[in-house]
């Protein structure tokens, strides 16, 4: 079927060209949701079972690495059975697993519900990467991309705000209700879904796994995929430790936590909308060099005045934040033009490798000692000159059609 740059490969009948649009953004939140919603209550969640932050914290960093194995599961899954069922599958885990979650009477029963949870979610995240591949084109494809994920970071300015509201109406029990009513409406959104996928994977389900491993020897995908995905490990850092350092290190309330968490958000939602602008003007490659040195300069701002306050540590963390979410649009977009098949395996291998490193982040962050807003400049410098120095060499060896 040929197709335009503007075109979708199958009208949604139910859905409609926004209705798609909108659950592709949805699914594609689960992570944010998934844990920005309860972070405000993580502090209390710890009282409440008389456990240390770190193991508090299993809550967070086993998700991301469970939600990562599940990703490598469900995305080749796709390719064979499509992304409808393998979607409606992992949703009922996750609604099922939610409610588990809130049901919890010790830490590791919550642990446990927390890992089904990660597991059926994880399949939200591996079809929806897909379905922006299925469906668009060009550059089509990209501005989709960039409204999805501008539409995806709202959730942790959202999130956390909501969750610490909620929590003088009811306890953590209650946001893990929240998540299951959100894993509700995305069912039906899954099962209005018509399928996407233009051809199916005709081998087995093994063969279709191992598809993961033809798709990583793509020297233009794989070196794409290390630079883009160290990006997660400088925003789960902070997301891993962003509620110790304003309510433990600033001394802030939950509800005042929720609203600087949200100026940081704001970056990230900024990020999408920059790059489409910038776009009209520049090349993707100059954008992309420019966002990471914005993050080394970002890292450093914040070693230098992260510490004076809950204000100073926003501001400069701020440009960081916008610009880790202004290249992740293009990033994926470079990706996926790098792979004309196997849409579902190289989906699963970019929101994998993304969450790995980010778990990484989440666990560098609590290793430098008590001082966590240097620790988390120190990422952030890190970050943005180990990218900047890689997509320096991707460019200078051509491994890429930019």
């Amino acid at each position: 079927m040929h197709r335009t740059p503007d075109s979708v490969l199958k009208p949604q009948k139910y859905l409609g060209g926004r209705g798609l649009v909108v659950l592709i953004a949805l699914l594609s939140a689960f992570v944010p949701l998934s844990t920005d919603l309860y972070l405000p209550a993580l502090p209390g969640m710890g009282d409440y079972f008389g456990v240390s932050a770190s193991q508090t914290n299993l809550t967070l960093i086993l998700f991301f690495i469970f939600f990562s194995l599940g990703l490598l599961f469900w995305g080749p899954l796709s390719d064979k059975y499509g992304r409808r069922p393998v979607l409606l599958t992992g949703l009922a885990l996750y609604i099922a697993a939610s409610v588990g979650c809130a049901l919890s009477w010790d830490v590791w029963h919550l642990i446990a519900f927390r890992i089904l949870q990660a597991v059926g979610g994880s399949a939200a995240s591996a079809v929806a990467t897909a379905m922006v591949k299925d469906a668009y084109d060009g550059r089509k494809r990209e501005s989709v991309l960039a409204l999805v994920q501008s539409m995806v970071v709202i959730s942790p300015a959202v999130a956390p705000v909501l969750g610490a509201f909620m929590l003088p109406y009811t306890s953590w029990r209650g946001l893990f209700v929240a998540l299951a009513l959100i894993g509700v409406v995305s069912f039906v959104g899954g099962l209005l879904l018509e399928e996407t996928i233009p051809a199916r994977y005709n081998g087995t389900v093994g063969q279709s796994v191992r598809r993961l491993g033809a798709v990583l020897k793509n020297p233009g995908f794989a070196s794409l995929l290390i630079v883009f995905s160290l990006v997660s490990t400088a925003s789960l850092a902070f997301v891993s430790a962003s509620s110790y350092i304003y309510q433990e290190g600033f001394g802030l309330s939950e509800q005042s936590y929720s609203f600087y968490f949200a100026l940081n958000a704001a970056g990230l939602i900024a990020g999408p909308f920059l790059y489409l602008w910038l776009s009209r003007h520049f090349g993707r490659r100059p954008i992309v060099a420019s966002g990471f040195a914005v993050m080394l300069a970002g890292g450093a701002l914040v070693c230098l005045f992260g510490s004076l306050g809950p204000l100073f540590f926003a501001l400069a963390l701020f440009p960081a934040s916008m610009m880790g979410s202004c290249v992740r649009s293009p990033g994926a977009f470079l990706m996926l033009e790098q792979q004309k098949e196997d849409a579902g395996s190289a989906s699963a291998l970019i929101n994998c490798s993304g969450l790995v490193f980010g778990s990484a982040g989440m666990v560098l962050v609590f290793l430098a000692g008590e001082n966590l807003v240097l620790s988390l400049g120190a990422i952030n410098m890190a970050v943005g000159m180990v990218c900047l120095a890689g997509w320096a060499a991707i460019g200078r060896r051509g491994l890429v059609r930019f």
